[in-house]
């Protein structure tokens, strides 16, 4: 009897969260037809890691691709941090490809200055100057990355995002680029999968990406990319967390 007490609720909150799901997938059809975000746009999505991209942004990516935004990759470090630089370098390109991202779109900078160290502070003003430099020469129109807590806490996410606020704060970036920050929620939304899908939708944000049942089996083969990543609490990850299927995002 207890049992049953406990399972009632609990298939009235799945099948809510099913219902909200397919709901805002629709609606994100016209809403994204309306032209909320220009179609044909130069893209740039700019990460710190390998595996940046699927673990955290495979949803924008996919929804991007919806409207043929030409979509790059700007990731500052080679993750090295256990000396996998390399293996890494690799497993970024594989991921980007299975994500519809071309080699020759993705650019990773193997800099001295920016080690992946979660201890190391890198320099705002080198990164933003970097980045800016490529946002010129590669004619972008939307650059994308994380907000100022980073979706993780790490700091070399928070610097990335302190990079791009500066050239935005200060005017250096081009006419007619616009910047959008993948939004950090609580530990809680997190990890509660489609679920936090009516919590995204009730909070507020500039722009909102919900995937498919087949984009998310797209996403979770781009993070099978990252091998020596894949330990145990990684599967548990990309089982259990909203960022595998949803992103929320704020322009800047």
């Amino acid at each position: 009897m207890e049992i049953l007490i406990f399972l009632c609720p609990a298939a009235a909150v799945l099948v809510w969260g099913f219902l909200w799901a397919w709901d805002a997938l629709e609606r994100m059809k016209s809403w994204e037809q309306r032209g909320q975000l220009r179609a044909g746009s130069r893209t740039l999505l700019v990460i710190a890691h390998p595996d940046d991209e699927a673990m955290f942004f495979a949803p924008t990516v996919l929804g991007l691709a919806r409207l043929r935004h030409r979509v790059s990759v700007l990731c500052f470090s080679t993750g090295n941090y256990y000396n996998q630089g390399e293996i890494r370098k690799k497993e970024l390109l594989q991921s980007c490809d299975v994500l519809g991202i071309p080699y020759s779109s993705v650019m990773i900078i193997d800099n001295r200055a920016f080690p992946d160290d979660p201890g190391v502070q890198w320099d705002t003003e080198h990164v933003a100057s970097d980045l800016l430099q490529h946002i010129e020469a590669n004619g972008i129109n939307l650059v994308v990355t994380f907000d100022a807590r980073g979706v993780s806490g790490h700091i070399n996410h928070i610097t990335l995002h302190a990079a791009v606020r500066t050239l935005h704060s200060e005017g250096r970036l081009p006419k007619g680029c616009s910047v959008l920050m993948l939004e950090t929620v609580n530990v809680v939304r997190k990890y509660i999968s489609f679920l936090d899908l009516p919590f995204s939708w009730l909070q507020t944000q500039n722009v909102l990406f919900v995937l498919s049942s087949k984009e998310v089996a797209q996403a979770k083969r781009a993070m099978s990319c990252h091998r020596s990543q894949l330990l145990w609490f990684r599967h548990l990850y990309v089982f259990f967390s909203r960022y595998m299927r949803i992103n929320s995002l704020h322009f800047l």
